[in-house]
C-alpha cells in the first residue's frame, strides 16, 4: 500500500544515508587520519561507498519499483551494521586521540542509527 509518510520517511533515511558517512569521516578522524593503517582505511573507504549504494537503492526500490518493505531492509542495513559494528572486540565509537574533543563522548552513532532507525520502523508500520 501506498503512503506519503512512510515514503518520505524512507526517502529521508536514504538520502542520509548516501551521504552522511562523508560528512563525518572526509576529515582528519578517517580519512586523513595518518594514524590509520592502509587496510583500516580500505575499510573507511568501503563504508563509504556502500552508504550511497544503500541510499540509491532504497530510492530506486521506493520510488522506481514501488517496493516499500525492500525500500526499507535496505535502508536499514547501514545502521544495522553500524550498531552490530560496537559488538566486535576492540571497535570503538572515537579513536583515543580525539576522546578529548568536545562532544567526543557523546555516543552519536549509536543515537543516529537508533533515531534513522526509528523513523524506518515508522515508515514500515505506516506503509
Amino acid at each position: 500500500m501506498y503512503s506519503h509518510l512512510s515514503y518520505w520517511l524512507v526517502s529521508i533515511v536514504a538520502a542520509l544515508t548516501s551521504f552522511l558517512a562523508y560528512v563525518f569521516d572526509w576529515n582528519e578522524t578517517h580519512v586523513y587520519n595518518p594514524r590509520w593503517p592502509p587496510h583500516a582505511k580500505f575499510h573507511n573507504a568501503q563504508t563509504l561507498i556502500l552508504g550511497p549504494l544503500l541510499g540509491l537503492s532504497s530510492l530506486w526500490f521506493l520510488w522506481g519499483e514501488h517496493q516499500s518493505g525492500i525500500a526499507i531492509v535496505t535502508a536499514s542495513l547501514y545502521w544495522v551494521s553500524q550498531l552490530g559494528s560496537l559488538t566486535f572486540p576492540g571497535t570503538a565509537l572515537v579513536d583515543p586521540e580525539f576522546r578529548e574533543r568536545p562532544g567526543a563522548r557523546i555516543p552519536k552513532q549509536p543515537i543516529l542509527a537508533s533515531v534513522l532507525l526509528a523513523l524506518l520502523a515508522c515508515a514500515w508500520f505506516s506503509a
